[in-house]
């Protein structure tokens, strides 16, 4: 296993195609991988399905899961043919020797396992104990899964406990974190729509994060994956985890005489795929703008019909309204 504590948090998402559109989903995978995803799953359903992994093996640069329930077959010949981890919830794999089958054929590989805990797949033991789906019953859960595979001298694991409740999620994977001493996947399942399920993922992968808990992570949204994957990159450049222009803007108020939002939009469009570590303010008055947004390296402040140049607080020159966004992205490719 990689040295997981000092490695830097990977973006995942999962291909929505229907399986059998193999064309489709090669299509959607190299979408998701141009789009900065790290590391991609797709789910499995039937036998016949494995012709997607080395299908989209034959033309992915990042590593892809096999997201595999109720088959040790299917997880088995996933393995055989080249994917890089199985996702599996060992409680509905099989029995013991179907558990064994699908960690001799990963370890022949050398490829990890991830365990996938969710409020639908505890035991009914754990619901009872617990009174229903809470973090302990999520734990318990994910502890009886990693001690199948260890049973079976098998240790390369990942293991993801995930709940659509965030406070669950958050209280979980805390939990988890001392208890096991494995990497953590971390999302919040079944998140729902684009805004509210961002705001969800943010609140629960942001929170864990910012306490050194987690590995990788899912933002899982109703939505187009591709969608998944900026909101994740968004999440890491937001707590310093991932390189880029970092966009800070002022919600303006009535002092502001000038477009703001708009220009904030334009220029946040401009520069998100600019690999450049730098912070542009745009803010909406010279009497509050230079000095908030001291740190920034730069930014403009705006006035009646133009705005102030400043860098790193100090004021540079006049731009014309107009011009701003194009003379801030000129700046920063001098940067």
């Amino acid at each position: 296993m990689l040295n997981f504590k000092n490695s830097p948090v990977t973006v995942q998402s999962m291909l929505n195609v229907i399986a059998s559109d193999v064309d489709g989903n090669i299509k959607q995978a190299l979408a998701l991988e141009a789009a900065g995803c790290d590391i991609l799953r797709v789910a499995v359903p039937a036998l016949k399905d494995t012709k997607l992994i080395p299908a989209l093996k034959s033309v992915l640069k990042i590593p892809l899961v096999a997201d595999i329930h109720f088959s040790a077959h299917i997880a088995v010949k996933c393995a055989e043919l080249g994917v890089d981890k199985i996702r599996i919830n060992p409680g509905n794999i099989g029995d013991k020797t179907a558990v064994k089958r699908v960690a001799d054929a990963c370890k022949t590989a050398a490829i990890p396992i991830r365990i996938g805990v969710n409020s639908g797949s505890v035991p009914k033991d754990s619901l009872l104990k617990y009174g229903g789906a809470t973090s302990d019953a999520l734990v318990e859960a994910a502890l009886l899964n990693v001690s199948q595979l260890e049973e079976c001298n098998f240790r390369d694991i990942v293991i993801s406990v995930k709940s659509s409740n965030v406070k669950t999620m958050i209280e979980a994977n805390r939990k988890l974190f001392k208890m096991a001493d494995y990497p953590l996947h971390l999302g919040v399942t079944e998140a729902g729509t684009y805004n509210i399920g961002l705001i969800k993922s943010a609140c629960g992968i942001g929170s864990l994060l910012t306490d050194g808990i987690g590995n990788t992570i899912r933002v899982s949204l109703t939505d187009d994956p591709l969608r998944e994957v900026e909101a994740g990159i968004d999440i890491l450049k937001a707590l310093g985890q991932r390189g880029g222009i970092n966009l800070i803007s002022c919600p303006t108020c009535g002092r502001t005489q000038i477009d703001i939002v708009k220009i904030a939009n334009e220029i946040e469009a401009a520069v998100k795929d600019i690999p450049k570590n730098l912070t542009v303010a745009v803010m909406g008055c010279v009497v509050n703008g230079p000095g908030e947004a001291s740190n920034a390296d730069l930014g403009i402040a705006g006035g009646k019909g133009f705005a102030v140049l400043f860098k790193k607080g100090q004021e540079v020159r006049r731009i014309d309204e107009k011009d701003i966004v194009n003379e801030i992205l000129n700046e920063i490719s001098l940067m």
